[in-house]
């Protein structure tokens, strides 16, 4: 998937092989009896991007755990849990039992640093709506105010959506090296696969600190 410049030690993180394995080493999420998992990606949107102009480079802030997270937009809230890897090197993804419930990618960067910090969430989960069931209504200019461990809150700016095949996930433009503060939301969307029990895509907002933070 490239070198993501938020991997602490991305050499562990990585396993390359003829598809990369990651929502947040090449993540994808796949429901498979009744939960989600992280599985491959590629390069391809399926959709146009939505996109907002570039705007100034904001300030990066000490490490801080994200405590909570608020999509204003699509009225979205909850309180966030660390994710990690699974041993096969797939994300973990909060509990499908808690479909509310988002979680980001305590390995990487946390929000308001360098780099790329990526939360996750269900679309849907226990015959219930999730926390992003809303995610593709998001556009450029939208605001995700991250509430931190520190007490800052922190307010993004989105920069595009784009829905993708599973099967060509833009992994580089997700997890690659970037030179401001970003912030990355994945989950499921498209049509769902009842052979497979998986959805087919991917939703995946992208976002940059708000100048002036």
């Amino acid at each position: 998937m490239g070198k993501p410049g938020w991997a602490r030690n991305h050499q562990g993180l990585l396993l390359l092989t003829s598809v990369l394995l990651a929502v947040l080493a090449g993540l994808t999420f796949v429901l498979a009896g009744g939960r989600e998992q992280a599985a491959p990606g590629g390069t391809t949107t399926s959709a146009p991007p939505q996109t907002a102009s570039a705007s100034p480079t904001a300030t990066a802030v000490p490490r801080s755990d994200p405590v909570l997270i608020e999509l204003p937009k699509i009225r979205a809230k909850s309180t966030l849990v660390p994710l990690g890897l699974n041993k096969d090197n797939t994300l973990q993804v909060p509990p499908v039992s808690r479909p509310m419930q988002a979680g980001w990618f305590s390995e990487g960067v946390s929000p308001g640093e360098i780099g790329p910090a990526v939360i996750a969430g269900h679309v849907d989960g226990n015959k219930q709506p999730g926390i992003f069931c809303r995610l593709k209504e998001m556009q450029a200019g939208d605001h995700v105010v991250i509430s931190r461990a520190d007490g800052l809150v922190l307010t993004f700016v989105v920069t595009r959506v784009m829905q993708v095949d599973k099967d060509e996930f833009p992994t580089d433009a997700v997890y690659g090296d970037t030179s401001d503060p970003q912030l990355r939301l994945i989950t499921c969307g498209g049509s769902f696969d009842r052979t497979v029990r998986s959805y087919r895509d991917n939703i995946i907002v992208f976002a940059a600190l708000q100048q002036g933070q």
